[in-house]
């Protein structure tokens, strides 16, 4: 149990010095934020810090850090480490510096921001790979909710019911501006994810169980390699592809770019304490990984629903439940709103006229809906790694953003880098990739990690750092101005 709220406190002091130093290297100032110079009403609007802070934290968190880290617990209480220091060094990170260059260039989405720092061609790549993520997230998260409500209702109120229910709720969600529904319902929602962590982490702690300390040793009952499963496996509770898409949601509601350290980094770290909250209650709920992997083969809605039951009573199922199925409805229809967003961004759509919004969130449901009807169990299980895949990304685009300011680029180049070798090892060796052996792939990803630095190295510091002075500048406070991309000779 030491290593337990050792690893709290480590992420809670990370929060005030890291996230502080994570702060002082991007350099927040007193320029007004787009949410002020671009308010339209919509998309655009202006909101208090606090609600912000809980909107991001369900944005971003939905069921992730909670079936994320149940599947990372299978390993053992080494999974408390990634999801420690990966929040701290990677995910916390990874969501500060997008969110903030969000802002910087008037809301941008993740694929556009990807565009203006690696180019083109990564650009269209991004496009397309995000929108379909974001769907996927959403088909996936509306059929889940169906069910679980069909079960708990009359018969007559069935599966199908219930999905209607929901994809009219996402258009509503999708197409009304965001502080009519997102901006009121979601700060409720965002306390009862926190309430539910905090509940099940008093139970387990107070009651009579046992989390085990900290080991390097694989426990998965199955001897699934540690390296690179796991730091895929927990996904959300670490770092995550899908906080990109939604970080730029609130980027276009903040009024002070010096609050995004306490909401884009903290929003990460407090997703962090649930996820290890829940990581310590999977081992310590069925005395062991092995209990636990036989648990998690009836469906992780299950174990969260028993652990909440048998540790709070009928509160705790209430709570659960409401978790179940509320907090992936919340990621499905931020899901939908980041894809019209990231279309509106591609085809340059002006969201304010209502004819705009429907023009694209029309069409999108629309496939959503036909999606549901389809199986995407195949399609689903290439979402995690697909999902780190675009933190990576994100992160080197960060990386040259960082270079151009004279920045410490550093603080995303090794995180990118890592998440690069985690990536690349995972699609080669998974069974849903190129199932190589691991004496080829460790090798292999290890290789196309040095390679993504040493292009970075090579193109940024060495070849365009001749350039320096053409590829810098200096970040003087800039009242009523929103950041453009910097030119780089040779771009």
């Amino acid at each position: 149990m030491f290593s337990f709220f050792g690893c709290i406190a480590l992420l809670i002091g990370g929060f005030f010095l890291y996230g502080k130093f994570t702060s002082n290297v991007f350099g927040p100032d007193d320029r007004k934020t787009p949410a002020i110079t671009m308010e339209d009403g919509t998309d655009y609007v202006p909101m208090g810090n606090a609600r912000i802070f809980l909107i991001q934290l369900l944005n971003i968190a939905g069921l992730g850090p909670i079936f994320g880290a149940l599947a990372g617990a299978a390993w053992g209480p080494s999974v408390f480490l990634w999801i420690t220091f990966g929040t701290l060094l990677g995910g916390g990170v990874h969501d500060y510096m997008i969110g903030m260059m969000s802002m910087r260039h008037k809301g941008a989405s993740v694929s556009e921001l990807t565009g203006m720092y690696l180019g083109n061609g990564m650009k269209q790549v991004m496009r397309v790979f995000s929108v379909v993520l974001l769907v996927l997230v959403g088909v996936t998260f509306s059929t889940g909710p169906a069910n679980l409500l069909a079960m708990l209702t009359p018969t007559v109120l069935d599966a199908k019911f219930w999905l209607a229910v929901v994809l009219i709720y996402y258009f509503i969600a999708t197409f009304v501006p965001i502080d009519k529904v997102i901006g009121k319902i979601y700060p409720i929602f965002g306390i009862c994810l926190i309430v539910m962590a905090l509940g099940v982490g008093g139970a387990i702690v107070l009651g009579d169980y046992t989390i085990p300390e900290i080991t390097l040793q694989n426990l998965h009952p199955a001897k699934t390699p540690i390296w690179p499963t796991m730091f895929v496996s927990v996904a959300c509770g670490a770092i995550s592809g899908f906080h990109a898409t939604q970080s730029p949601l609130m980027a276009r509601c903040m009024t002070d770019e010096r609050k995004g350290r306490n909401i884009f980094y903290g929003a990460m770290v407090a997703e962090g304490i649930i996820a290890l909250i829940w990581a310590a209650a999977g081992v310590a709920f069925y005395n062991g990984t092995g209990g636990l992997s036989e648990a998690l083969k009836g469906g992780q809605a299950n174990v969260v629903y028993e652990i909440c039951f048998k540790t709070m009573g009928g509160v705790g199922a209430v709570i659960a439940m409401i978790g179940v199925i509320a907090c992936p409805i919340s990621s499905a229809d931020t899901a939908y709103r980041s894809a019209r967003l990231t279309l509106a961004d591609w085809f340059k759509i002006d969201q304010k006229p209502i004819k705009n919004r429907l023009l694209l969130t029309v069409p999108l449901l629309a496939v959503g809906a036909f999606l549901t009807q389809v199986d995407v169990q195949a399609v689903w299980r290439y979402f995690s790694w697909s999902n780190q895949t675009l933190a990576m990304i994100s992160l080197w685009a960060a990386s040259v953003y960082l270079f151009r300011r004279r920045r410490s680029y550093w603080i995303t180049a090794i995180p990118a880098t890592f998440m690069s070798a985690v990536c690349s090892t995972y699609i080669l060796m998974a069974s849903e990739g190129f199932r190589l052996s691991a004496a080829i792939s460790y090798p292999a990803g290890l290789v196309f990690a040095a390679a993504c630095l040493g292009t970075f190295v090579y193109t940024c510091v060495l070849k365009k750092g001749r350039n320096a002075e053409a590829a810098a500048v200096e970040e003087a406070p800039v009242r009523g101005s929103l950041e453009k991309p910097v030119p780089v000779s040779g771009d």
